[in-house]
């Protein structure tokens, strides 16, 4: 996902895109009904903000049997220490959502009734999966046994209502098949895959290569210089693998419901380099010491932290599999017995690539699935995840100071073990919204509440082969929060647009205030009418998209909306999505 460089301008030129916005000052937008846009007014009163934090949790026996039947009453949330009330609830068991009854049950005062069954579930507790295949980190034998698994576990556990994706990772980011409530798409996206070479075998052959030079070296300091260019490879791979991830947590953050990526790869390392470093230190002693000192260099530690702490502000749990399965220690065999330094050495290794697994499914609520060579007992496991949990809210009492803030859930019940995600971030208005745009943008993903349309104009040839696409944005004035005032009522929105290309370049979401202002005398027949406000795109030849997100700062809510659009010779013609 490219990112697009800015120009400042009257108007802001996006050139990876090929966008450029400008607002029309020159004609004020207009409302169907007779308003107008006015001045800014920060004199709205005061703005409440709901904000309500969802915990999914997992409760288990100590036999790692799934816990059902508890109650709201059975669990206590505290943030950053401090206790907060549960407002909401949620018990799914099997797929099939419980709420509990707020009312009291007889000759018990003030005690809730036991949970009921309750309506579908609702948006922001379904489930959206992304199946992550790390080809560039994978041995392709590896990768096609698992993928083999997770097919048939797509087949028998994908619910009506989830949706899944597939992604890879491939030296860049790429997405095979986005998000579908058919598991057969995914499949089959899965089996062309087989098609392409997972890059995991260059870094067991560079690895191996290391050693074998380091065993073969004459001094410390030879050995040394082989572990640090090693190291210095395996970082950079290893954090534009990272980065990768980093990528798909983003891009996730504006879907609502529960996120969950399956991340599969042969592990990444915790510290680039760290097992050559140790094979240095086995071969030359205390004459090596300092050696251990430099792989402080290689520590990503704190990276694959920051990238759990995203998957937590985004809601996205991950679970994690080693495709290498039950792990042998490669200086015991033959071909490797020259290049090796014994079994220390490879334990090191196998420690380092499956320490970021486990950190990162155990800081976010999920699972990590290591050391098993048959992994469809584990995958039934994550499947209950899926389908039997207990959603709770509640509302902290903060709203958007961009803090993270750290969760702690406990369950009464002797010997039962929960897990959660660790905390969140508390973003503020702006980063949400540009979240959700980003998320209409990229994926099949709308929703718009306020009713908003999209309406493209005619477009217009330049000189420059581009064209000036006028695009209309209609915002339901009855779906506003109005403010009386003296002459008139007034709303304040916010609108937020950003354009995807035929080439796979995003634009930087950009912020139009839009205040709006209807006269006292229209405002009997603002029923069914519309404000219309008219930004005008400047676009390349060819099929592009267009997302909107529309924030009524009053009400505190919002509406996501993307269209398509094909830039031709003579038009912008609108399609679906």
């Amino acid at each position: 996902m490219k990112s697009a460089r800015i120009l400042m301008a009257c108007c802001l030129l996006l050139l990876a895109a090929g966008v450029l916005f400008a607002a029309d000052a020159a004609k004020p937008a207009t409302s169907q009904a007779g308003g107008k846009a006015g001045a800014s007014d920060d004199s709205f009163g005061e703005i409440v903000n709901v904000n309500v934090v969802n915990v999914d949790v997992y409760v288990t026996d100590k036999s790692g049997h799934r816990v059902n039947n508890l109650t709201k009453d059975d669990f206590e949330i505290t943030e950053n220490g401090k206790k907060v009330a549960i407002t909401n609830f949620y018990a799914v068991q099997d797929g099939k959502a419980k709420v509990a009854e707020e009312v009291a049950a007889p000759g018990t005062p003030g005690a809730a009734v036991p949970v009921r069954e309750a309506a579908p579930l609702p948006e922001d507790q379904r489930l959206r999966l992304v199946i992550y295949i790390d080809n560039y980190n994978l041995h392709p034998f590896h990768r096609n046994r698992v993928m083999h698994e997770i097919r048939a576990f797509l087949g028998q556990h994908v619910k009506k209502g989830d949706q899944v994706m597939l992604a890879t990772y491939d030296r860049s980011l790429h997405v095979r098949q986005t998000f579908t409530s058919d598991p057969q798409l995914v499949a089959t996206a899965m089996t062309e895959l087989e098609k392409i070479s997972a890059q995991g075998v260059h870094a067991e052959s560079e690895r191996r290569d290391t050693l074998r030079s380091i065993d073969e070296s004459e001094s410390a300091a030879q050995a040394l210089g082989y572990a640090r260019s090693y190291a210095e490879s395996q970082f950079n791979d290893l954090s534009f693998s990272i980065d990768a991830l980093k990528d798909i947590t983003n891009s996730l953050a504006g879907m609502p419901g529960r996120k969950a990526v399956l991340y599969v790869s042969d592990g990444l390392q915790m510290i680039a380099g760290e097992d050559v470093f140790y094979a240095v230190q086995n071969k030359y002693n205390e004459q090596s010491v300092g050696g251990m000192t430099q792989t402080m260099e290689f520590d990503a530690s704190r990276r694959f932290i920051e990238l759990a702490n995203q998957a937590n502000a985004n809601r996205v749990t991950f679970y994690t599999i080693d495709a290498a399965g039950l792990r042998t220690y490669e200086s015991t065999s033959a071909e490797n017995q020259t290049a090796g330094q014994g079994v220390y050495v490879d334990s090191i290794q196998i420690s380092n690539v499956q320490a970021p697994l486990q950190m990162l499914a155990e800081k976010t609520g999920g699972m990590a699935v290591i050391n098993q060579n048959v992994i469809m007992p584990a995958l039934e496991r994550i499947a209950q995840d899926f389908g039997s949990f207990y959603s709770l809210g509640y509302q902290p009492p903060h709203y958007g100071d961009g803090r993270f803030y750290k969760i702690d859930v406990k369950v009464k019940g002797k010997g039962l073990q929960v897990r959660h995600r660790e905390g969140y971030r508390d973003k503020s208005p702006e980063a949400r919204m540009t979240d959700g745009t980003l998320a209409a943008l990229n994926f099949p993903f709308e929703d718009n509440p306020f009713g908003i349309e999209l309406e493209f104009g005619k477009a217009t040839a330049r000189d420059d082969g581009l064209f000036m696409v006028p695009v209309l944005v209609k915002i339901p004035l009855e779906k506003l929060v109005l403010v009386p005032r003296e002459a008139g009522s007034d709303a304040r929105v916010r609108l937020y647009i950003a354009a995807l290309d035929t080439d796979g370049g995003v634009s930087d979401v950009q912020q139009v205030p839009v205040p709006i202002h209807v006269p006292t005398a229209d405002m009997p027949k603002i029923a069914g009418k519309h404000y219309a406000y008219t930004v005008s795109l400047l676009m390349r030849r060819g099929d592009q998209k267009v997302a909107v997100g529309v924030r009524d700062d009053v009400a505190g809510e919002a509406s996501f909306v993307a269209r398509v659009l094909r830039v031709g010779a003579d038009a912008a013609i609108g399609g679906s999505r």
